[in-house]
């Protein structure tokens, strides 16, 4: 459409200068190409820049169940493979519960830890039964930690029940769109009833990059918080190692679970200051797979 709207302005701007009242004579296309003279081109022409393959560049192989790459800005797929394709997910369940959260919740109010959040199994930032700590501080041992208590105290805080939240997770899904998404918990355990796709998950990544809390967190490899009345401290590591790597990572979400396998979702931005989302589901070697499509689209691509 702009390549189109180009070419009528250069084209009416080559036409020999008539008369004002000689334009009432003039056939429709070329009363177009004289309007479209009068836009504001400054506008068109400050959009985000589009990707644009090197038709030298065969695609990388990627041993991933699924992959997509896309252009986090235009949202155009650089890379796909079995992207609407339904799998467990694991953690990357996760952006999910943290967009609600932070749609509908205070990073200030106090939560209380019920006895079934201690019980959350696999990863965990150690809560208390009883202990009260802010809603964001358990945001980021959500983000950095992936834990899963953390993720059960928030849905129990915010909806009162893991059931009642996890209803809320899926109205979103349909809101933003996600076909192929349905959620099960707010964690990411194994259930046929939690899945998505890798197409689903790039969206789902874009919106939350949005939220200036999970882009600045994402980044983020080892923090500590405390608890309200700073009785307990909880130490944060990130399990995403290509955090500090020779590309400029700037998160997102890693997941792992037997069924869903090794999984991680990636943004990534070039010297130029283009971004891109890269998802890899059950893959054998996730980090250095997610650094191949990296390379390989910064490369294949000009912006």
């Amino acid at each position: 459409m702009l390549a189109s709207l180009i070419s009528f302005y250069i084209a009416s701007a080559l036409q020999p200068i008539l008369p004002i009242n000689a334009y009432k004579e003039m056939p429709i296309l070329e009363e177009a190409a004289f309007n479209i003279s009068k836009l504001n081109f400054s506008n068109l022409l400050s959009a985000s820049p589009i990707p644009i393959k090197r038709s030298e560049f065969i695609s990388p192989i990627i041993e991933a169940t699924s992959a997509i790459a896309i252009d986090n800005q235009t949202g155009e797929t650089l890379y796909e493979k079995n992207i609407h394709e339904r799998r467990q997910f694991a953690s990357i369940t996760k952006l999910m519960t943290a967009i609600i959260i932070l749609e509908e919740n205070d990073l200030t109010s106090v939560v209380t830890v019920s006895p079934d959040v201690k019980y959350a199994d696999g990863s965990e930032m150690l809560l208390r039964t009883g202990e009260q700590i802010t809603v964001e501080s358990l945001l980021y041992g959500l983000m950095i930690n992936s834990a899963n208590d953390a993720a059960a105290a928030l849905a129990e805080f915010n909806a009162g029940s893991i059931k009642s939240f996890v209803e809320k997770m899926n109205e979103k899904a349909l809101e933003l769109g996600l076909l192929n998404t349905h959620f099960q918990n707010p964690i990411g355990y194994d259930n046929k009833q939690n899945y998505s796709s890798a197409y689903d998950i790039a969206r789902l990544a874009r919106y939350a990059y949005q939220k200036s809390f999970i882009k600045k967190t994402a980044v983020i490899k080892e923090y500590e918080v405390t608890s309200a009345d700073n009785a307990y401290t909880h130490k944060l590591e990130s399990t995403n190692e290509l955090l500090g790597s020779y590309l400029n990572i700037k998160g997102l979400k890693t997941g792992h679970t037997d069924k869903a396998g090794w999984c991680h979702v990636a943004i990534a931005e070039n010297e130029n200051g283009n971004d891109i989302i890269t998802v890899v589901l059950d893959s054998p070697a996730r980090f250095q797979e997610s650094k191949v499509l990296i390379d390989w689209t910064f490369r294949a691509f000009i912006w």
